[in-house]
């Protein structure tokens, strides 16, 4: 099935309340990165057991792992879970700057190394957002 396929597969399957959250951020980043790749993890490891939730991926990044070995990743993640969505910004790498720069301007969320979780869009500024999410791909840029 094609990427996009599987991200709209993926947002029609969560509760209308996430679904329309989904779309907004889907939109969001499309706009902060219309060229850039899409990927729809399906949280399974080789093996085929989950190990995390379903993450839709935007952008692209090589990332430099133990032992000197690399992998491509995404930039971005947007995953839903059980108490709401999460944004992953991969290219955060200082545990406290995510927290420091957005932490009391971004709204209702916990913020911890490099990623935001919330119940619901509506409890965050967006435009606060989009300044977190643009420094993230910033720093897989640079």
């Amino acid at each position: 099935m094609e990427i996009k396929a599987q991200i709209e597969q993926f947002i029609s399957q969560q509760a209308e309340s996430k679904q329309q959250d989904l779309l907004t951020l889907h939109e969001l980043m499309s706009n902060i990165l219309p060229t850039g790749k899409l990927w729809m993890e399906d949280g399974k490891n080789e093996e085929g057991k989950v190990v995390s939730n379903p993450t839709i991926g935007y952008g692209q990044q090589t990332m430099i792992l133990a032992k000197g070995k690399s992998r491509e990743m995404f930039q971005i993640g947007i995953s839903a879970n059980t108490s709401g969505i999460s944004i992953y910004l991969i290219g955060i790498r200082n545990k406290l700057d995510l927290a420091q720069e957005f932490g009391s301007k971004l709204g209702k969320a916990k913020i911890t190394g490099y990623c935001i979780k919330f119940k619901q869009l509506a409890d965050l500024d967006l435009s606060v957002l989009e300044k977190a999410i643009r420094l993230g791909i910033q720093l897989t840029n640079d």
